[in-house]
């Protein structure tokens, strides 16, 4: 039995590896763009950006889900008909909000001085945010980066609301299946969790330490 519960947790688990690494693909660079749009000059787009923003961070995100999976069929706008798909639209959207507030911090903690400094020396402003500030918001924001991917790795966990049968719900099932304790199977889920997220920890760790050499 416990052959089988370990195959399929495994395979629920290469599911919510799927989700991470997907959300992570598409949540990265959006956030980016988000942060340009809730730092923009134009003050409607900086309005509606920095409200969207607010909202996404101020609701769950299991309701998030939901609504992304019904409310544009229960609108009669179109359906979603496939859960991963609105898993990943959500989860995307989410942590592309968050990523765009650290990255936000990060750039707006850079001196003015150094941008006028880049353009004494005859750089462009891109060239500028390129060279100079790009590499100290990079090495200001990988702590806090590091806490929201792994905090992603745990709300995967959430998928299993919308019927998306990653390692949560498959220890659900496997309950089902074979009529044990529901304790034993999330028990042995959470070790994949933390066998993952201490994997994470270390990576972000050796980040951290090969980033030392440039100082601020």
């Amino acid at each position: 039995m416990f052959k089988a519960l370990l195959r399929d947790l495994g395979s629920g688990f290469l599911v919510t590896c799927e989700i991470f690494a997907l959300t992570l693909i598409i949540a990265i660079p959006l956030g980016l763009i988000v942060a340009f749009g809730s730092m923009s000059r134009f003050k409607p787009l900086k309005l509606v950006v920095r409200g969207f923003v607010w909202i996404i961070r101020g609701t769950p995100l299991m309701l998030q889900l939901l609504v992304v999976c019904y409310g544009p069929g229960l609108l009669g706008i179109f359906s979603v008909t496939e859960p991963m798909v609105a898993v990943i639209i959500a989860f995307s959207i989410n942590y592309a909000c968050y990523f765009s507030e650290i990255y936000r911090g990060g750039i707006e903690s850079i001196s003015k001085g150094q941008y006028e400094a880049g353009a004494v020396l005859g750089m462009s402003r891109g060239q500028t945010f390129s060279y100079v500030i790009l590499p100290q918001v990079v090495k200001r924001i990988v702590p806090p980066m590091s806490n929201e991917i792994i905090t992603l790795v745990k709300d995967t966990s959430l998928a299993n609301t919308i019927a998306v049968i990653e390692i949560i719900r498959k220890a659900k099932n496997f309950t089902g299946t074979y009529a044990v304790n529901i304790m034993i199977p999330l028990l042995v889920a959470g070790l994949f969790y933390l066998v993952f997220v201490g994997f994470l920890t270390i990576v972000f760790g050796l980040i951290e330490r090969k980033m030392n050499y440039y100082k601020v």
